[in-house]
């Protein structure tokens, strides 16, 4: 059955969220086999696939050219995709118009917009146009410069505070779902109490609505960076070398082709 916004919005309280990146038609087709709930064509794109060191090199035309491969692949998940780096906090009409593009020429169903509570004017203005948004709270990877580094949110009475304003912002905007990035767990845990909508976590304890992780890191399939949190669930790094080591000393052998 597809998934939709409404779908997602209904959930809460009723079961929880599977969530995971997809960047390619083949990996958006296998996530939509499996039943994910979202398939999010994340700007980790820059990271996992075409080997930039952050997000921040990640551009709209970037991520409109991978949402549209996802989209080929027609999936039943909920496709959202990511507003790149710096986008969120042009003008609002600007904002407006690269939101429409992931949607118009990338075939999004909805997009998702790392911010806080300032962003609420903005995020509304995008939801009133007829654009589902997912909002995006905790750490924010596209501020890597800004921060200095990931690290965890919510240690101290302030960032809590903040943390459960800017969660209250989202759904007043009428934002569909939340991600909590990197947050404390039992600060995410109040997090998912105090809003009516679901509230996906990654790097933050079990107290969500549902998890996201990236692909990359849960299938093994990337040996520079690890995060504590994810569970790997395959090794496909020593799957393929093993695969392509083999075809090689068989062409050198000349074993292949027969």
């Amino acid at each position: 059955m597809k998934k939709t916004v409404q779908t997602i919005r209904n959930s809460k309280g009723e079961r929880r969220l599977a969530a995971i990146t997809a960047y390619d038609a083949l990996m958006g087709a296998l996530a939509s086999r499996a039943g994910m709930d979202i398939i999010l064509v994340g700007d980790s794109v820059g990271n996992t696939v075409l080997g930039h060191p952050t997000t921040v090199q990640v551009t709209m035309d970037v991520m409109v050219h991978h949402t549209a491969a996802v989209r080929r692949a027609e999936p039943e998940s909920l496709l959202v995709a990511d507003l790149p780096f710096a986008q969120a906090h042009r003008e609002r009409e600007a904002v407006l118009e690269q939101c429409a593009r992931l949607v118009q020429e990338g075939g999004a169903e909805a997009v998702k917009i790392e911010g806080d509570a300032n962003l609420e004017p903005v995020l509304s203005h995008i939801i009133n146009a007829g654009i589902p948004v997912l909002g995006h709270i905790g750490l924010l990877p596209q501020r890597v410069n800004a921060l200095g580094g990931y690290r965890k949110f919510g240690k101290t009475p302030e960032e809590h505070q903040a943390l459960l304003e800017d969660a209250a912002a989202m759904e007043r905007a009428g934002c569909f779902a939340v991600i909590g990035e990197m947050i404390e767990p039992a600060v995410a845990a109040e997090i998912t109490q105090s809003i009516g909508i679901p509230h996906i976590g990654i790097g933050c304890g079990p107290g969500c609505d549902g998890q996201i992780l990236v692909c990359t890191d849960m299938l093994g399939f990337q040996s520079k960076f690890h995060p504590s949190f994810v569970k790997t669930y395959a090794n496909l790094e020593e799957t393929i070398l093993e695969a392509f080591r083999s075809y090689g000393q068989e062409v050198q052998d000349g074993a292949f082709p027969k």
